[in-house]
């Protein structure tokens, strides 16, 4: 497929795990991009970390990233023996998760210590309520935003300290799932694709823009379907362009 076609990269879960980690990592990066706030777009970040603080106290977190961790230790292993491999780069990379490992071993709470922050607490009460962070029902709030910029950044990385190992963990587990496969030019007719593989995770499903398709995807960690779908649908020519041959690229992981 020529490279001066513009792709988009859509993802699909295929077990409950990674669809948590794929939302919780859509989650820090929105966190981490709006964490510098005025006073009017300040309630956007506490809406991100009021969701964040809601899936970590509804999942546990911590030991699947570990169990994931010790999986991945296991298969970089069996390369340190393979002729030609880069051992300096894999010895660093298996001693960063070890070093991950030992991390959340000693960090079982995450990000639980805000909890009991009276601050975020008494905000995340009022976030379910439509409008319900006005200066009269959050006065201390309207208050902390006058604060310079500096001191609300200064607490702000506070909070974010308490999440400083989980979201390390989080980034580098799903860069190495990621990286595990590449992605293959592949054919399909009436915009219509499936297949069945034993023990993947994750799709990763390159698009060209051009073609205005999404993908809709079905299945398992075995088996999966993929339907692609117009974004604005025609009656003119419709049938004609579902039944031609479409070319996108799939990685299986």
């Amino acid at each position: 497929m020529g490279n001066a076609k513009t792709m988009v990269i859509f993802e699909h879960p295929l077990n409950e795990k990674i669809r948590i980690w794929l939302r919780l990592e859509f989650l820090i990066k929105q966190l981490m991009y709006n964490k510098n706030f005025d006073a009017n777009n300040a309630l956007y970040f506490f809406h991100l970390l009021n969701e964040i603080l809601e899936i970590i106290e509804r999942n546990d977190i911590r030991a699947d990233l570990i169990k994931s961790i010790e999986e991945q230790k296991q298969k970089l292993s069996i390369w340190l023996n393979v002729p030609g491999v880069d051992t300096p780069l894999l010895d660093d990379l298996l001693s960063k998760l070890n070093v991950l490992i030992q991390q959340l071993s000693l960090d079982p709470k995450m990000g639980y210590d805000l909890k009991d922050d009276r601050f975020i607490t008494a905000i995340r009460k009022r976030l379910t309520i439509p409008g319900g962070c006005c200066s009269f029902d959050l006065p201390f709030f309207h208050l902390w935003l006058q604060h310079p910029q500096s001191f609300r950044e200064n607490q702000i990385n506070q909070w974010l300290d308490s999440f400083s190992t989980l979201f390390q963990a989080m980034s580098l587990c799903m860069q190495l799932i990621r990286q595990s496969s590449h992605f293959k030019t592949l054919l399909c007719t009436n915009r219509f694709y499936q297949n069945s593989q034993d023990d993947i995770s994750l799709l990763r499903i390159k698009v060209p823009f051009d073609k205005r398709l999404y993908p809709q995807v079905s299945g398992n960690n075995n088996r999966f379907a993929i339907r692609f779908l117009p974004l604005e649908p025609t009656l003119d020519n419709d049938e004609q362009e579902e039944s031609a041959e479409f070319e996108f690229e799939l990685a299986c992981c």
